[in-house]
């Protein structure tokens, strides 16, 4: 044997030998770690823990100092304004209580100053909150009284005037129902007011009788709304309600294992509920190679905490909710989608609006990010729907029970993909091509719902008769139960591909189907009338100046209601009926997805829309190919 050929032998034993010794390490060290330790005869589980960071944004909104409360009513000129849930009872007796303790104040109701309506975020001017604010100085008013908070969207309204008057020194109290109080404050300190006083109202305004209206003023609000304009502000109220010091947004927050991280999310509010992928620094960094944007670059301000979002703060929940780190330029185009006021001001309703997305363009194709049956239930749609319900509450500031005000609660949100491909079979153009975006630019879609899962299976190919059929449903998928609520409101229509095909027999593109479906999905007025007036959501008609009879005329006039052939769908001898239009031009999406080998629609009534476009990294092919994905030419249509 050669010198050469024993030292190759002899090196390779020795190598051999080395990597046993390390597998052998290797191999103990994992026994280790998943070995229970006998510790003073007791047996307990190792588990790992992890150093974790913080996925909220930094509020944006510097806190203003409040001027002190009265030290009396008399002598004073007071406000009392407001327009939601039996206002025209409440404050007039709110008036009648304040001349007959006050003799000397003067009263200000809503005809002779208005309201400030929800406040504005910063930068951004209403032209109501300054004529408010404008006419507060010229009336020298010195204590406003606004109400009443019931809802979801009114609370933050009626709120806007007392936040308005407190910018000016001003104090202010605002009246809402049970379940509301915390969203009125919370809506004050995300606008810079740290103390907001608000007087409770015992129970549900609409549900109660002028009678029972009247003795609650007298007998509950009075007290409360005397002492929240009296009463000096607190510094326990002070120090509950102003945050402190502002670190790096990469430092650690909290360190322990999976289960002591979830639990101390769910404390902070930081979680939906389930659990959450540790948000660890390196994990987080791993999501920066996936977008072109500095780490601490501000995507968005956004509303309703107005919290400064950075390219970080979209990584940490995004690692939360379980998506993937190329998923981060879907992600930011999401985050800016998310401070669209047309997208978002429905969220804190009580009728629970569910914020849902969807994607066009070639690279959810490259993704896996799935248009199919069942789409909504894939993993990477249900991470990114996740994504989305956590950036809700971290990056936004929307909670369940304090400004997410659903009255049953809400749905997880989802995340859909238009079948663009099919849009080109049957000879329509998706939807962001139709919304200006070329063929093949990437968007994501965000809109809201009120309702999913209901929906309808057509077994006709007749295209007028199919037309016909979502005519009908899109007149009784109005806004609300019944249809009580706006005239018009903005839908969704998905519709699988052999639907899409029949109608586009006779439709050549979706624009001519909403034509008709415009003039054809009408109601008979007295449905309108009899919905919008015993089922109104801002407050009880039924004993107002109008009656029922009467209503019907108001809503004939307002509502462009005339004299239309019968629908089709009803069963009437008469061959004209009086009807109101419930769809307006460009207030509805068409969407071609789902199941392909089905026919079905699903028209879901909800709120107005924002599209944004995905960038994607310049480096983003060679990002892919690392990753095993195949380059995005091939996706492209």
């Amino acid at each position: 044997m050669s010198t050469k050929l024993f030292q190759f032998i002899l090196l390779s034993l020795l190598v051999c030998i080395e990597a046993d010794a390390q597998r052998i390490v290797c191999d103990e060290t994992c026994k280790l770690a998943e070995t229970p330790v006998v510790s003073a005869g007791v047996t307990v589980n190792q588990s790992p823990e992890y150093a974790v960071v913080c996925p909220v944004g930094l509020s944006s909104v510097e806190m203003i100092s409040q001027a002190p409360r009265l030290e009396t009513l008399e002598g004073k000129t007071i406000a009392v304004v407001g327009v939601s849930f039996m206002t025209h009872v409440t404050h007039s007796e709110i008036k009648n209580l304040i001349k007959r303790h006050y003799p000397s104040a003067r009263v200000i109701l809503l005809d002779e100053i208005g309201i400030a309506g929800p406040y504005p975020a910063p930068g951004v001017r209403r032209r109501a909150k300054e004529d408010f604010q404008a006419k507060l100085k010229e009336m020298k008013v010195d204590a406003v009284i606004s109400g009443n908070g019931g809802c979801g969207l009114c609370t933050p309204k009626e709120t806007g005037s007392c936040i308005a008057a407190e910018y000016l020194g001003i104090p202010s109290v605002v009246i809402a129902g049970p379940g509301f109080i915390e969203q009125a404050k919370y809506t004050a300190r995300n606008n810079g007011v740290p103390v907001m006083r608000v007087a409770e109202y015992p129970g549900a305004f609409a549900t109660h009788s002028p009678e029972e209206l009247i003795r609650n003023t007298r007998e509950v609000l009075w007290p409360q709304i005397v002492s929240a304009l009296t009463t000096p502000i607190s510094d326990e109220e002070l120090s509950v309600n102003i945050s402190g010091s502002k670190g790096d947004i990469r430092d650690d927050v909290f360190y322990g294992t999976v289960d002591e991280i979830n639990t101390y999310f769910n404390e902070m509010k930081w979680s939906d509920g389930l659990p959450v992928i540790p948000p660890t620094f390196e994990k987080v960094e791993s999501f920066l190679k996936y977008t072109d944007l500095k780490w601490d670059e501000t995507v968005a301000i956004l509303p309703i905490a107005h919290r400064n979002t950075t390219t970080w703060h979209i990584a940490v929940n995004a690692v939360m909710s379980g998506c993937r780190p190329e998923y981060m330029p879907i992600l930011i185009a999401l985050t800016k989608g998310l401070g669209d006021p047309n997208f978002r001001r429905t969220l804190a309703s009580t009728h629970a609006w569910v914020p849902y997305c969807w994607l066009n363009g070639p690279v959810a194709r490259q993704l896996g990010i799935d248009s199919g049956q069942g789409q909504i239930n894939e993993a990477a749609n249900v991470a990114i729907g996740r994504f989305l319900n956590l950036a809700l509450m971290n990056l936004c500031g929307y909670y369940v029970k304090q400004d997410r005000m659903g009255t049953f609660g809400y749905p997880m949100s989802w995340c859909m993909v238009e079948d663009d491909a099919a849009c080109l079979r049957v000879g329509w153009q998706p939807y962001h091509v139709r919304n200006d975006y070329n063929l093949n630019d990437n968007t994501i879609t965000l809109g809201s719902t009120l309702l999913w899962g209901n929906n309808m299976a057509p077994s006709t190919t007749d295209p007028q008769k199919l037309m016909e059929l979502l005519a009908w449903d899109i007149s009784e998928r109005s806004q609300f139960a019944l249809g009580s609520g706006r005239q018009y409101t903005f839908r969704t229509i998905l519709m699988t591909e052999p639907v899409a095909k029949i109608l586009a027999d006779r439709y050549k593109s979706t624009q001519a189907l909403e034509r008709d479906l415009i003039e054809a999905s009408r109601r008979p007025l007295k449905e309108r009338a009899f919905a919008n007036y015993y089922a109104n959501p801002g407050g009880a008609k039924d004993g107002g100046k109008y009656n029922l009879r009467q209503y019907q005329g108001n809503i004939r006039k307002t509502e462009e209601g005339e004299m239309t052939p019968t629908p089709a769908w009803y069963d009437s001898p008469e061959s004209e009926l009086m009807t109101v239009p419930t769809m307006k031009r460009g207030m509805t999406a068409f969407i071609i997805t789902g199941d392909s080998a089905r026919n079905k629609v699903q028209t879901m009534p909800g709120g107005g829309f924002a599209t944004i476009r995905i960038g994607l990294p310049r480096n983003w092919d060679i990002l892919m190919s690392e990753l095993g994905y195949k380059p995005l030419k091939e996706y492209k249509l």
